[in-house]
């Protein structure tokens, strides 16, 4: 079971913020990756619509023999993570909320999250909030259409930057230094928002600190992969192929091929 591939899911293509992590921490690793972009956004799902979904996807991964599943996607993590790990005998490693790192960063009290709806509105964002950012001052911002300008593969079209520069300058107008981003999407937002924000802010991707966190499971549970396992990655998407394979074409240097599922 050691050399079983390590399952990925997201609502589509964002999660490949996380899995580009894994590829550097985990290089002897295989992955299959599943996008649900037939499905996509998750945000304005209902909590009970995004545990179907979500239970659908980890099906499918454990029919191809995962061994752990990471659940690249925030507003799944957030509805979805308490049922799946009740529900079926194997790891999980969800989104964890990076408020912690930009609260005790934090020079000026003030801090960004740029989230979904359903991020906000799930139980690790509240605890971890309430438990490492009560000093500070949070300013939260739905990132309605972002997710699905990403998922088109505009990261830097002129109606990305109307639309992060209208839920950026608040922030910074509230003199906040970090803007954590929650949700997988946003980090191929990035290049974008600096150009926005300059030396501002800090931007806060949690996605390496997810790959760390998965090593360490692999280890407690004792399923790395041997030394001599070839790493094999495969993709699969519940909706059109394109989107997937194109940012796949942009953050890899190896040829990959994007399956329907």
């Amino acid at each position: 079971m050691n050399n079983h591939p390590i399952g990925i899911f997201d609502s589509g293509v964002g999660g490949l913020s996380v899995w580009r992590e894994l590829v550097k921490v985990l290089p002897g690793e295989s992955m299959i990756y599943l996008a649900d972009s037939a499905n996509c956004p998750y945000g304005p799902r209902s909590h009970d619509e995004i545990k179907q979904l979500s239970s659908i996807n980890v099906d499918f991964l454990l029919e191809l023999e995962a061994k752990m599943i990471v659940v690249a996607c925030n507003t799944a993590t957030a509805a979805a993570i308490d049922f799946l790990r009740e529900k079926y005998d194997i790891p999980f490693i969800g989104m964890e909320p990076a408020v912690k790192p930009a609260a005790l960063n934090s020079e000026t009290g003030h801090i960004g999250v740029l989230a979904t709806a359903g991020t906000f509105d799930g139980r690790l964002y509240k605890e971890t909030s309430k438990k490492f950012a009560s000093g500070v001052h949070v300013h939260t911002q739905i990132g309605h259409g972002l997710v699905e300008l990403v998922e088109k593969g505009n990261y830097e079209s002129p109606e990305t930057y109307t639309m992060l520069e209208k839920y950026l300058n608040p922030m910074l107008r509230e003199k906040a230094d970090h803007i954590v981003l929650g949700c997988t999407h946003y980090p191929f937002l990035i290049p974008a928002i600096k150009k926005i924000i300059g030396k501002k802010a800090v931007i806060i991707d949690p996605s390496p600190a997810v790959a760390r966190r998965t090593a360490d499971q692999l280890k407690t549970f004792e399923l790395n992969a041997v030394k001599t396992h070839k790493a094999k990655y495969t993709f699969y998407s519940t909706g059109d192929l394109i989107p997937l394979q194109n940012l796949l074409n942009d953050i890899c240097d190896f040829n990959v091929e994007v399956r329907a599922r």
